[in-house]
């Protein structure tokens, strides 16, 4: 999604994310020139201790689960808990549900939904690939702030 976002990009055959990766994208908001500092940290639980380092001073956070994968969205619920933990109960999350261009998913949009309402965050239908959705997470998330 940050190279959706940054660059206009999508590549099928991009491996997951296994370290952390840096991008920055302006964004106007009315008259207001804000410049993101993305940080797109790994998901896999082998690089999950090194994340905690890339949380201080963040504004705000954004978590991925993918629609086709029932355990990504089971292990969003483990994301959520450690970032407020670290970032506290007054940095805006919203969780996303990427790849909503597919036909049918595992995880429906009511579940994403139901999630998000419990922990008073926002939800986003996201699709990487196409673009839908993808500048509303970051434009929500900044003006959130």
């Amino acid at each position: 999604m940050t190279l959706r976002f940054c660059k206009g990009q999508f590549d099928d055959k991009q491996e997951s994310t296994v370290d952390a990766s840096f991008l920055e994208q302006s964004l106007t908001i009315g008259e207001q020139k804000h410049t993101l500092r993305l940080w797109d940290t790994a998901g896999q639980e082998k690089y999950h201790a090194l994340n905690a380092v890339y949380y201080r001073g963040a504004a705000g956070a954004l978590i991925v689960y993918s629609v086709e994968d029932l355990d990504s969205f089971e292990k969003l619920k483990t994301w959520y808990v450690e970032l407020r933990k670290y970032l506290g109960d007054e940095t805006p999350i919203i969780i996303a549900g990427n790849k909503c261009d597919l036909p049918t998913y595992t995880v429906p949009r009511e579940a994403g939904e139901a999630y998000a309402a419990e922990q008073n965050v926002e939800h986003k239908w996201t699709s990487a690939k196409t673009g839908k959705g993808v500048d509303d997470v970051f434009r929500t998330l900044t003006q959130s702030k």
